[in-house]
């Protein structure tokens, strides 16, 4: 990027949250120009699809594989944008296999958890691609210059302008800013990034704005639930029992996922007739033990044998081989937990800044209903401010 182009409006982060209010925000300033900046290779966030580059054919959803709504107080600014999204196929109601794994082993049908409250939606395509059409969705796709692979680790105001530095030396000038990622501001940034201070507080010193001041307070108390994927790309002849088209969503009683260190794990069929298993962990020392373990096979065959066991008197899934694929995905981030931020900070019209995604009090915190609520809240709020 040259140092002498400004723009009207930069946001860090490409996940959901990120997505809508750029859709959104662009709707309604149709001159406008802004950046989207991103760590990863594309859109999606922790709501990403792996597109295998060693492993040809496969698109496996590693982060959310779907996503629910409870909308529990009728928001209708939050109901509104799910019908649109329902109208323009870029989702539909999640009908796959959904059960809960007891110690037993025995199968039932799950009625609530964490991650099925309310409605449970499916994208059409893949998680990444809704997004992707999210934020193309006002076909305004040139307003927008996307800047992947590129992580922020120095931030300053000056003179009624951001300057944002990336961990290459680009360098970044906006008029304002919104942040749909909460790493630049939480004490986390301090090892990730490998620096002395959180950047949000070195470009905002303290008692200069009240609320900066409360959202970092209330970040130093909010945490995150570090998650370790499993992915396992199955052979030809690997199947379930009554196998359809249908996704089947697996959860772990908390024995269960004390004992074999899996919280849930989700089978999606694939467009090359094969079965793709993602299996997702929660726990740290699972994190530890498996990360442990140097060698690639013995690692391999951890993932495999605890799976094999989990299911061994169980005659809807089958036992899987030691000649199946693994990749492994390890989260800078993942699901927030504790204190949630008041959406009354999500904007600081004296430092030009603004805040969403799932790290928002409400229904949905931690969630992709969050993430899209506090975004479309944030564009309503900001869209007769930004000139």
């Amino acid at each position: 990027m040259k140092s002498d182009v400004t723009y009207d409006l930069l946001i860090i982060g490409g996940g959901i949250s990120a997505c809508v209010f750029a859709s959104k925000y662009l709707k309604n300033n149709i001159t406008k120009k802004i950046g989207l900046i991103e760590i990863g290779r594309g859109l999606g966030g922790r709501s990403s699809t792996r597109i295998s580059k060693k492993y040809k054919g496969w698109k496996l959803n590693h982060g959310s594989p779907n996503f629910n709504i409870s909308n529990s107080k009728n928001n209708l600014l939050l109901k509104r944008y799910i019908d649109e999204l329902l109208e323009n196929k870029y989702i539909k109601i999640d009908d796959s296999d959904i059960f809960f794994l007891n110690e037993d082993s025995d199968l039932e049908t799950i009625k609530k958890s964490e991650f099925s409250c309310g409605v449970n939606y499916l994208s059409l395509d893949s998680m990444s691609e809704l997004s992707k059409k999210i934020i193309e969705s006002n076909n305004l796709k040139e307003k927008i210059d996307y800047y992947f692979e590129t992580l922020i680790v120095d931030m300053k105001f000056n003179d009624k302008e951001w300057l944002l530095t990336s961990k290459n030396g680009d360098k970044f000038k906006s008029k304002y800013l919104i942040c749909s990622t909460n790493l630049l501001f939480h004490k986390r940034s301090l090892k990730i990034l490998n620096v002395n201070q959180i950047p949000l507080r070195k470009a905002i010193p303290i008692n200069n704005d009240k609320k900066i001041d409360l959202l970092l307070n209330c970040l130093e108390e909010q945490t995150f639930i570090p998650r370790l994927t499993f992915l396992i790309y199955t052979n030809e002849n690997y199947s379930y029992k009554d196998y359809s088209k249908k996704q089947r969503y697996f959860y772990l009683k908390n024995n269960l996922e004390k004992k074999y260190r899996f919280e849930r794990i989700v089978f999606q069929p694939q467009d090359n007739n094969k079965l793709g298993i993602v299996i997702h962990s929660k726990n740290a020392e699972l994190i530890n033990s498996y990360l442990g373990a140097k060698d690639e096979e013995v690692l391999k065959q951890k993932i495999i044998t605890n799976f094999n066991k989990l299911f061994e008197d169980n005659s809807v899934v089958h036992k899987l081989t030691f000649d199946e694929k693994i990749s492994i995905m390890k989260w800078r981030a993942s699901q927030p937990s504790g204190l949630a931020v008041p959406l009354s900070l999500q904007f600081s019209r004296k430092y030009r800044i603004g805040f969403c995604g799932d790290w928002f009090e409400g229904d949905g915190f931690g969630r992709i209903e969050g993430s899209i609520l506090s975004a479309l809240i944030l564009e309503k709020k900001i869209k007769d401010l930004i000139k």
